[in-house]
């Protein structure tokens, strides 16, 4: 027998234990290859879309193949561990430790390329069915199979370079102990884990400061506090396992009352041993749970914004003529002839925009180089009701103004905003800030950007009010076109604003939005960017599942020698079922339970973006995860108590 062919049965002697890991790796490539032939497909490149499938497409790889690398990593070194007394026979029957790492390095690699080639042959069966769910989503007309040469050199180079490294890796860091260590593995006696009060305290305290921030949290805020609120729950979750939860078991064992009932004293032996021996995997599996979680949770939240998208964009086109521009007449045309060639049916409405200069007259206007934008009451009114939006704003009067919400989702900025005043330095007027727009008036993009976090897009005065600035630094006309299907308008004057708009900020004379295509693209990416959050996140969860699988068969021969000496003591069938299911159920369900909760936490911090509520597709998508891992149960402990069984016997 060669030495390849040793290190080939290794695998094979230990393919119960690299099972879950081999069918995780598996299928991350069998993902991985299927998101690189979207990427590459040829029927797709030259579509609007691509850069949306670029973006999404690029990302989960990313996502995919660095979260890949850690759990190759993780996996192989946990895994190697339960194998020390094997390791030991070979060092006293005068193995080397080059020959050693040849054969860790050989096992590693067999593994590695047996999943690449694996998940690439899955890939292929399976890639016209992704194909078609991946047109399903993008709208499409569903997508012939193609097997890209490209998408199949880039998965084998990016899979075969990461088991390359992690194997080299592995061979390095797994340095022999002596000989002695290494046949007691798993065979001394434990001693009682040990636990302090103050690292229990803190792992209370750093959850709860976390869910605090989470919860009072606000648009403003939520960037800044996502890492930190991030940093504090991965601590507050390895604390909780290893140091609050075996205290808290401990507690529970003091209580005679709870623990001296039916089988509950054999449950809580060995648990606190189990919690504190694996923390580090409970820890990793709640963390790579609410990781994915929130990751399909929040692409399936945001299709909530389309929702509101005829409301941010009540013109299905508008135009901005700036000053000096001496082509709106030709555009206007163009668009009107594109309507008319459609065969849409629109009405038009026209309204001025002033500029003037203003300085605050309160603290909480703040300085501003841009000038204050001005729209008439009645004006701003026109085009509500033209769009078909219920009205019924009263009308501002003397010094009082609306802010004018540049989008419906900008609510979230207001509600830590103070009311502010200012004076028009060319008349003296002033202005007086008394509340929010109920509408968007005229769509984003359209207007100037503040330069401070304001998130508005002016005033709207009163008639008498805007009027009266007879002098303005300069004056423009907006031009809104208003039809009864907004999707419709995708694709208008695409020579224009290719990408359906042309922003106020860009160096043009014009500023344009075709609501038609923006919708069009902004509804691509959504889908797309929820496509490829449901692949990485069934990734993800399948990896969790993996870890599980793994801590649990690594366990089963003790389990075995435990169980086989209960049953001498008169435990019956219905007790033994009783003791394996809630063990079970607390190393499947308590991972699963906490990440439940920081989702809840994080999706309750998300909603602050969201001007409507994402509180349905939170509850989809926990649920959903939460069924898939109470059948993953079922079938583990089926399994696990055919396997015990077979000892009792």
């Amino acid at each position: 027998m060669t030495f390849r062919q040793f290190a080939f049965r290794n695998v094979l002697r230990n393919k119960r234990t690299y099972a879950a890991y081999f069918l995780s790796s598996a299928f991350s490539v069998m993902i991985f290859f299927v998101c690189a032939l979207f990427l590459f497909h040829p029927s797709i490149t030259d579509e609007m879309f691509y850069p949306v499938v670029i973006q999404a497409m690029v990302s989960a790889e990313l996502i995919m193949y660095v979260f890949s690398f850690f759990f190759v990593l993780y996996s192989v070194g946990a895994f190697l561990k339960t194998r020390k007394r094997e390791f030991g026979i070979l060092f006293m029957h005068g193995m080397t430790d080059r020959q050693f790492n040849k054969m860790v390095f050989l096992e590693n690699m067999i593994i590695g390329v047996s999943a690449i080639a694996t998940g690439i042959l899955f890939g292929i069966i399976t890639g016209k069915l992704f194909l078609m769910a991946g047109s399903a989503f993008l709208g499409v007309p569903p997508l012939p199979f193609r097997l890209s040469l490209r998408a199949l050199g880039l998965t084998i180079a990016s899979y075969a370079l990461l088991f390359l490294i992690i194997s080299l890796c592995t061979s390095w860091l797994l340095r022999p102990k002596a000989l002695i260590d290494l046949f007691q593995s798993g065979q001394r006696p434990k001693t009682a884990p040990r636990t302090s009060p103050w690292l229990s305290i803190l792992a209370a305290v750093l959850l709860l400061v976390s869910y605090g921030l989470a919860a009072t949290t606000s648009a403003s805020t939520l960037a800044l506090r996502m890492f930190p609120v991030t940093l504090m729950t991965m601590i507050g979750t390895y604390l909780i396992y290893s140091q609050l939860g075996v205290a808290l078991v401990r507690r529970l064992k003091e209580s005679r009352r709870f623990t001296w009932r039916r089988t509950k004293l054999i449950s809580l032996s060995s648990l606190q041993y189990r919690l504190k021996d694996h923390a580090q995997m409970f820890s990793m599996v709640t963390i790579v749970l609410a990781v994915s979680f929130c990751s399909v949770g929040v692409f399936a939240s945001i299709p909530v914004l389309t929702k509101q998208f005829n409301e941010d964009f009540p013109a299905a086109i508008g135009y901005l003529a700036k000053t000096g521009d001496t082509s709106e007449e030709q555009h206007l045309n163009e668009i009107r002839q594109e309507l008319e060639s459609r065969k849409i049916p629109f009405e038009t409405l026209s309204f001025r925009v002033k500029y003037t200069d203003a300085e605050p007259a309160s603290a909480q206007a703040g300085p501003s180089e841009i000038p204050l934008t001005l729209i008439a009451f009645s004006d701003y009114k026109a085009a509500v009701v033209m769009a078909g939006l219920p009205f019924d704003e009263q009308p501002p009067s003397g010094e009082e103004a609306l802010v004018l919400i540049a989008s419906q989702n900008d609510r979230a900025y207001t509600r830590n905003r103070d009311y502010a005043s200012y004076r028009l330095r060319d008349s003296g007027i002033r202005l007086r800030e008394i509340g929010y727009s109920d509408h968007v008036g005229v769509p984003e993009y359209l207007l100037p950007e503040m330069d401070d976090d304001s998130r508005f897009g002016g005033l709207v005065v009163s008639d008498d009010i805007f009027a009266a600035v007879t002098d303005p630094v300069r004056q423009e006309r907006y031009t809104g076109f208003y039809v009864d299907d907004f999707t419709e308008t995708e694709g208008i004057v695409p020579h224009l604003a290719p990408g359906g708009a042309v922003r106020y900020e860009m160096d043009r004379t014009f500023a344009l939005a075709v609501s038609g295509t923006l919708f069009a693209l902004r509804d691509s990416l959504y889908n797309m960017l929820l496509f490829a959050a449901l692949l990485v996140g069934t990734v993800f969860f399948i990896a969790a599942g993996s870890f599980l699988y793994f801590r649990l068969y690594a366990d089963l021969d003790f389990d075995r020698r435990h169980y086989a000496t209960i049953s001498r003591l008169g435990m019956t069938d219905r007790e033994f079922r009783r003791i394996v299911t809630g063990q079970l159920a607390l190393l499947f369900f308590v991972p699963i339970g906490l990440a439940i909760v920081h989702s809840i936490f994080a999706f309750i911090a998300l909603q602050s973006y969201f001007y409507l509520s994402i509180a349905a597709e939170m509850g989809i998508v926990l649920i959903s995860f939460l069924m898939m891992q109470v059948l993953y149960f079922f079938f583990i402990r089926s399994q696990y108590l055919r396997k015990l069984k077979q000892t009792l016997i």
